[in-house]
């Protein structure tokens, strides 16, 4: 079973909705729409506008047009189409990924198909009544490609696979086979004595050995390379698998014929030891990209796959109402569906009945619940978190969350890594060789040498050339770079750490759970003191504690612990003596009515604010905070000032990263300008955008990705999408898993105070890299032209494509302190 979605937008060729739509972030706008003077377009909200208004209108492209071109999609996709992901097993390189794309292209009822090597996925918008699904895997099964549902993902079988292929081919056979050539082939090659003493019957012996342990070595644990050179010769394009199997399969097909001939120097070691190299790099890689299609995994087991929909003839809310279960794909607009308390907003729609705290954060990132009303709007994905509500279905009718997982999907996929670098550049570095090769065999002929000469000058130049100093320059450098993280209380998750950190010039910062400590709390009580003056509130705490212990509202969990924190005496009270309103609760305290709530429900229940009360609320509106008001008696007895304080060490960690002025600093946060106010202060702080939904975040990283390359940090899951567009994404490890595997590194058990950390061990390892780099070039640049001369034979091309791969594991295992 696949994950299915309904195809909506550009999927679509576009839909009234998304004409309508915030011309940032795609959301639905407002009626009227938000607008501002000298700025383009119709947005959703106001954080959308100011985006638009500092960093531009970036309309250089359509994004219909370039999504349908990246996806191989038609023009035209009808609207009852469907979309779905599914995990591949099998994708080797970025050719893999293309031909894949076009075989699931090719079945019936497939208007597109999109593979993403990065994830190990992909994604397929076809007609659900002429496309088979499991026809669809049996298609990609006959070319090696396997499929299974997303979900499935921790389950599979592939790591253990690649783990049992490289320890039962290499690690027994591939040792069996050295074993060989130490004790007997290597000395003989020399001149001098084998370590064993053999009979005259027993070199054929161990030759047929040696061959047989080999060809378990090549077509076991090298299938994948194999296949993927295959697959590159299917596809028209040359890649890194293709030059890797001509050198392993060369030095095979020449050293067994070598065996039948009778000849005793033969280069099976060399098979051995590249297919060994090789498959280590690529089960290391793809442990990094099974973290790249996790995320999509996780975000979509966050969505909600039915919804209580009212019956027909109750639609309208009068006598007796009945629910049944149905999909989301069912769902109409204008169909009316329960959500209880502790559940999420299956779509987008407007509230027809009920008043709730709806949370908000996974969505649009805002710390604070917002109470919503009949007639307001509430996005799918929300969490009603107090009281039932009752929702008309919008004309949408799609989830915001869903929403979240194609833009994973887009951003993540879209991502360019060491091996697609590799894979270009293998477009011209194999046919290079490959003609090297046939030159040098050519001109050795011409040049009067024998047959067996010029093979062995082609061979030579294959294997001298064959890219492992190249392929472990990176892999190993960055497993050095890794450990050293890991020490450090720093999970790193890819390596893109170590490529673009040095080059960060954009650092973007959430606000709330990244700056900030994220969690609702009592940050000070103002007491009844003269001019606001902060007393000992302990009488009002209790008071406010003993009635919001009835309450389902985050902030009455706020006020509780802190109550508890404080280790006040809470009274206790009868909840037949307790209200609960939209705004706060109320009831009878030992013996007294005490009032908690937003001040507006204080004045309605004939309570008269203190000027001193009066001040301490609207100072913690202009911090951010949240004042909830405790009266009794018929007046205000103290101020909560309810909010999420800033990290300790924020202020610091900014200056760090900004290093004197090198690097901006912008912060994000979905929060209102008010909470963003005091961020905007730091010197070294260049931007403030509040009020920013998640679509907005990822889109906001774009396009500051034109003044440079750009760094996100963030905790939650709505940060994800802007973490994954991010040249470099930063999660802090109490943010949420979702947030974590977006991410390119993850703090762990630390606080923001190991960021600077990242940029100074990812410079380090940085330099590493490019030190490796330079010499597997400078190896091949030298190597080649001498083994195209004759000058080396393939026993030293063997010795010296080894000694290339220990230096660089040498440079890379050095300390980076």
């Amino acid at each position: 079973m696949s994950t299915t979605t309904r195809s909506r937008g550009s999927a679509g060729g576009g839909s009234d909705a998304d004409a309508e739509g915030c011309d940032l972030c795609g959301l639905p706008t407002p009626t009227p729409p938000v607008t501002g003077d000298g700025v383009a377009g119709e947005f959703c909200c106001r954080g959308c506008l100011e985006i638009t208004r500092a960093l531009g209108d970036d309309a250089s492209a359509d994004p219909e047009t370039v999504e349908r071109e990246l996806a191989g999609e038609a023009d035209e996709v009808p609207d009852d189409a469907e979309r779905t992901y599914m995990a591949v097993d099998g994708m080797h390189c970025a050719t893999c990924e293309a031909f894949v794309s076009g075989t699931a292209r090719t079945c019936e009822g497939v208007y597109a198909a999109e593979a993403s090597y990065a994830n190990d996925m992909v994604r397929v918008t076809y007609d659900p009544e002429a496309t088979d699904l499991d026809g669809l895997s049996g298609t990609l099964a006959r070319y090696g490609y396997g499929t299974r549902d997303p979900e499935e993902r921790e389950a599979a079988e592939r790591p253990d696979n690649q783990v049992a292929r490289f320890v039962i081919g290499g690690g027994v056979f591939g040792m069996m086979v050295m074993l060989w050539y130490v004790l007997f082939l290597y000395p003989t090659y020399v001149g001098v004595r084998p370590v064993v003493e053999l009979g005259v019957f027993d070199g054929i012996y161990i030759l047929g050995n040696i061959w047989v342990m080999t060809s378990i070595v090549l077509f076991y644990t090298g299938f994948p390379i194999l296949r993927g050179a295959l697959v590159s010769l299917r596809a028209g394009q040359p890649n890194m698998d293709l030059l890797v199997s001509l050198a392993a399969t060369s030095a095979y097909v020449y050293s067994t014929a070598a065996v039948l001939v009778g000849e005793t120097h033969v280069y099976f070691d060399v098979t051995v030891a590249i297919i060994l190299v090789v498959t280590l790099g690529n089960y290391y890689e793809d442990r990094i990209k099974r973290k790249a299609a996790g995320m999509l995994s996780d975000l979509a087991a966050s969505r909600v796959s039915e919804a209580r929909r009212r019956v027909a003839g109750d639609a309208d809310g009068s006598g007796d109402t009945a629910v049944e279960m149905v999909a989301l794909d069912v769902l109409e607009p204008g169909d009316l569906v329960e959500v209880r308390p502790g559940e999420r907003v299956p779509v987008d729609g407007t509230v027809r009945e009920g008043t709730a705290a709806v949370d908000e954060a996974l969505v649009t990132g805002e710390s604070m619940p917002r109470t919503k009303r009949p007639g307001d709007d509430v996005l799918g994905g929300t969490v009603v978190t107090d009281r039932p509500l009752v929702v008309a279905v919008g004309e949408d009718a799609t989830s915001t969350l869903d929403r979240l997982v194609e833009l994973l999907w887009d951003i993540q996929s879209a991502r360019s890594g060491v091996q697609r670098l590799a894979d270009k550049l293998a477009t011209i570095f194999v046919p290079t060789v490959l003609v090297l090769a046939a030159v040098a065999f050519g001109w050795t002929l011409f040049s009067g040498g024998t047959p067996t000469d010029a093979l062995l000058v082609g061979l030579t130049v294959l294997i001298v050339s064959c890219p492992c100093a190249l392929g472990l320059a990176t892999p190993l450098a960055v497993a050095s770079g890794i450990k050293e993280a890991a020490s450090r209380g720093i999970v790193v998750a890819s390596e893109a750490v170590f490529e673009a950190v040095p080059d960060v010039d954009v650092v973007v910062f959430d606000k709330t759970g990244t700056l900030t400590d994220g969690d609702m709390a009592v940050l000070r009580v103002v007491g009844e003191g003269e001019n606001g003056g902060e007393i000992d509130g302990s009488d009002a705490l209790a008071a406010a504690a003993a009635l919001e212990r009835f309450s389902a509202h985050p902030l009455a969990a706020a006020v509780v612990e802190a109550a508890e924190d404080a280790g006040v005496s809470v009274p206790e009270v009868s909840a037949d003596d307790v209200t609960v309103h939209d705004r706060g609760v109320s009831g009878a305290v030992d013996g007294e009515r005490v009032v908690v709530g937003h001040p507006s429900l204080l004045r309605d229940e004939g309570a008269t604010l203190s000027p001193a009360h009066e001040t301490a609320v609207e100072v913690a509106r202009d911090e951010g905070a949240v004042p909830v008001v405790v009266g009794r008696g018929g007046r205000s007895l103290a101020v909560l000032v309810v909010g999420d304080e800033p990290r300790a060490a924020w202020d610091d960690v900014v200056a760090a990263v900004a290093e004197g002025g090198r690097r901006e600093v912008v912060v994000l946060t979905g929060d209102s300008e008010r909470a963003a106010r005091r961020f905007r202060d730091h010197p070294d702080v260049t931007d403030v955008f509040a009020g920013v939904p998640p679509e907005a975040k990822a889109e906001t990283v774009e396009r500051l990705r034109a003044r440079g390359t750009v760094a996100m940090v963030g905790d939650g899951s709505n940060d994800a999408p802007a973490l994954a567009a991010a040249d470099i994404g930063i999660a802090l490890g109490t943010g949420t898993d979702i947030a974590g595997d977006a991410a390119d590194a993850v703090l762990v058990g630390r606080d923001i105070d190991a960021i600077p950390e990242v940029f100074s061990l990812s410079a380090g390892v940085n330099r590493r890299i490019r030190g490796n780099l330079t010499w597997a070039f400078g190896y091949n640049a030298v190597a080649i032209p001498l083994a195209a001369l004759g000058v080396l034979n393939p026993l030293f091309a063997a010795v010296a494509m080894g000694t290339s791969s220990l230096l660089v594991v040498a440079n890379s295992a050095r300390s980076l302190d």
